[in-house]
């Protein structure tokens, strides 16, 4: 049976980038089908552009401030992809609302913290999720992989994975729980990925 291609993937990121380290070590040590072709930041001086220049990764830096509405935005971020062969954009920690080309519809992944449909929309990411997780009481979180449309955390689930809410959690612990199964769920979803032909 043929291998798979490495699927050309770009990564846009707004800080740490433990999500685009964690997607190189799945690569680089449990043959995730990835080629990481571009990593565009929004922000300048981010552990993020470091840990891609690091990895050898064609790196930009792409600010919303440069440009004069959110169509201009959106269109510096998605230009450079068709000349690299980009079928997959990976929102990793990519705090920034673009809009999706028509190109792109469903070739954009995003990782949520929670479980969505619950805890999503405008201004729920980081901590402010977990702390709203811990607020209302549930009892079961997670995170959840999804394609990218035009409103925040709407587009179609692709993948979820659950863990349990504890007694004497603070938005740490619980944040630092999650992202062991985001570490997980994003190259599973990834490997669910249709590849073009």
């Amino acid at each position: 049976m043929p291998e798979t291609a490495p699927l050309p993937i770009a990564v846009f990121l707004s800080g740490s980038g433990r999500t685009l380290a964690n997607l190189i070590r799945h690569r680089d040590e449990h043959d995730l089908p990835i080629d990481i072709r571009l990593v565009i930041s929004s922000r300048r001086d981010v552990r993020g552009v470091d840990i891609a220049r690091d990895a050898g990764i064609e790196t930009m830096v792409i600010r919303e401030r440069d440009y004069p509405d959110a169509n201009g935005y959106s269109a510096a971020m998605f230009a450079p992809m068709a000349e690299r062969g980009i079928e997959y954009v990976v929102m990793a920690g990519f705090l920034k609302h673009v809009l999706i080309p028509d190109a792109f519809e469903n070739r954009v992944l995003n990782i949520h913290p929670s479980l969505l449909p619950a805890f999503g929309g405008q201004g729920m990411y980081g901590h402010y999720v977990h702390e709203a997780v811990l607020a209302r009481g549930v009892r079961v979180t997670g995170c959840t992989v999804h394609f990218v449309d035009n409103e925040y955390d709407n587009g179609p689930i692709l993948h979820q994975r659950s863990c349990p809410v504890l007694d004497g959690d603070t938005p740490d612990t619980l944040a630092a729980r999650v992202f062991e199964e985001e570490c997980l769920a994003l190259p599973e979803a990834i490997r669910m990925l249709p590849v073009k032909a």
